[in-house]
């Protein structure tokens, strides 16, 4: 499964207007839900919720990867939110986050999930694929980093040594 197939143009949000986490939540959820995908608005805020209570999601330099296990959703989704001004995430290097991938994630189905947070964090390596993301002006626009940056991935991945020539 490719994060392209989960983070489409209909599921990102430029320009978000929130100024916290949970406004943040609040904000893609509800992207989400107008989409049509699901109606169960607030069991996926509690379970976002849920999650965050354990520890912070904004683990990563500027960025925020909520997530969070609900029968709202019958398949792995995923709603990335892009912020101009910064979100206050409560993250753990205290900084604001700009990029917000949120996964919704069926109760059942906890392998493709480890999957799809293994191929966020390989890809989250390259800082070039950050700025190249956040600067975005438009859905369609950041969806074609995202397919970018993971076809180049994949052909790197597929070389003998998995490394690059």
């Amino acid at each position: 499964m490719f994060l392209y197939d989960i983070f489409r143009p209909d599921l990102i949000k430029v320009d978000m207007e929130a100024e916290d986490k949970d406004e943040a939540f609040e904000e893609l959820v509800d992207h989400f839900c107008q989409t049509g995908k699901s109606d169960g608005r607030e069991e996926m805020l509690e379970a976002l919720r849920e999650r965050e209570a354990k520890m912070s999601t904004g683990i990563h330099k500027g960025i925020g990867i909520p997530h969070g296990k609900t029968a709202a959703v019958e398949q792995i989704h995923g709603v990335l939110g892009i912020s101009r001004r910064g979100i206050d995430y409560d993250a753990l290097d205290g900084e604001p986050v700009y990029l917000i991938f949120m996964l919704l994630i069926p109760e059942m189905d906890t392998e493709k999930h480890l999957r799809i947070l293994k191929r966020m964090a390989e890809l989250l390596e390259n800082p070039q694929f950050y700025i190249d993301l956040v600067s975005q002006r438009d859905p369609q626009s950041a969806y074609n980093v995202i397919k970018k940056y993971e076809d180049i991935f994949v052909t790197m991945d597929q070389r003998p040594s998995g490394r690059p020539e």
